[in-house]
């Protein structure tokens, strides 16, 4: 019964971090998506080194999810001993992910015109 209690105080916590986690991890989806369809329709390349083996496969996806949970639970257990430091570099990432996100609509765009 205790470990249940602990468990629970240690998911629980405030509403800004929490929206923000999820924020970023649905921009980290959605630049999957949006990488994924650009790479293959030849309207962009990859720019990470590192995932532009796996672009134009399914795990593609499976690996920018998972890597977007893990990014999230270090973010959360971070909040947990320093909430400031969390909120901040979290509000950073969401902002990094925005552009980046903004950026790749704007490419196939601008090639569609």
């Amino acid at each position: 019964m205790k470990s249940l209690k602990i468990s629970k105080s240690y998911w629980a916590g405030s509403y800004r971090i929490r929206i923000l986690l999820g924020t970023l991890v649905a921009l980290v989806v959605s630049d999957g998506l949006v990488s994924k369809f650009l790479v293959t329709q030849r309207f962009a390349r990859e720019g990470n080194p590192l995932l532009q083996i796996w672009v134009g496969q399914d795990i593609f996806l499976v690996i920018k999810l998972v890597g977007a949970f893990l990014a999230a639970l270090v973010l959360w257990d971070i909040h947990k001993h320093n909430p400031k430091l969390s909120l901040i570099s979290t509000s950073c990432f969401v902002i990094s992910y925005t552009v980046i996100v903004f950026w790749s609509l704007y490419v196939f765009l601008a090639t569609q015109l």
